[in-house]
């Protein structure tokens, strides 16, 4: 699309040790993160039976990497594919998950969660990330946790918020930001591609203001 990334992680991951409970006592495993499945280690095959169910496009291409045979993928957040899940007929549904999370609930689904990985927020913003918008750089959200994260850091770094401007995954993501921006724009949909068209808007927007 004619943008150049800089990748600049305001969480620093590590794994946490667990063990993989029985997959008989289970219909479906819910992943509402890439990041379990990417740090659940060697204890995630013994759950390969089980149908996996997953928010978005990068969690799903991780997950049949990581061996599911059958994956599926919701239509839009995580309450969507709750409700997908709870259609299927799931009933008894384990989630693997970080240690900081929001539980998730439906009326017919009984969640069981596991937690595989934690996501430490880092204490400064990374030099990569102060030096892209020094020079103008569109920030991509990810989370509304990352978001809240994101307004701290440049506060605490002194920038200017009025200068700085922002692609969120969804409108709770860049609530979670705050106020003060030169632009806030969220995805229609919390896809990766949906956010990348929002971001070249703005990248080719200037410093036009506004949200929506």
């Amino acid at each position: 699309m004619g943008m150049r990334a800089v990748v600049a992680p305001l969480f620093e991951m590590t794994a946490v040790e667990w063990q993989a409970p029985d997959p008989a006592g289970y219909d479906a495993l819910l992943l509402t993160s890439a990041n379990a499945p990417r740090y659940a280690g060697p204890e995630l095959s013994r759950l390969a039976t089980l149908t996996c169910y997953c928010v978005g496009e990068a969690t799903a291409a991780v997950a049949r990497q990581a061996g599911f045979g059958e994956v599926r993928m919701g239509p839009s957040d995580a309450g969507a594919l709750l409700r997908m899940m709870a259609e299927d007929g799931s009933r008894r549904v384990l989630q693997l998950c970080g240690r900081d999370r929001i539980d998730l609930q439906h009326p017919a689904l009984e969640i069981a969660r596991v937690t595989v990985y934690a996501a430490d927020a880092v204490d400064r913003l990374p030099p990569q990330a102060r030096a892209a918008l020094d020079q103008g750089a569109v920030t991509l959200l990810h989370s509304p946790r990352a978001a809240r994260l994101f307004g701290r850091l440049v506060d605490e770094a002194g920038l200017n918020r009025s200068a700085l401007r922002i692609a969120a995954i969804s409108q709770a993501a860049a609530d979670a930001a705050g106020h003060g921006w030169a632009a806030v724009r969220f995805a229609e949909h919390p896809r990766d591609q949906p956010l990348l068209e929002v971001a070249a808007k703005l990248c080719n927007s200037g410093s036009e203001s506004g949200t929506g």
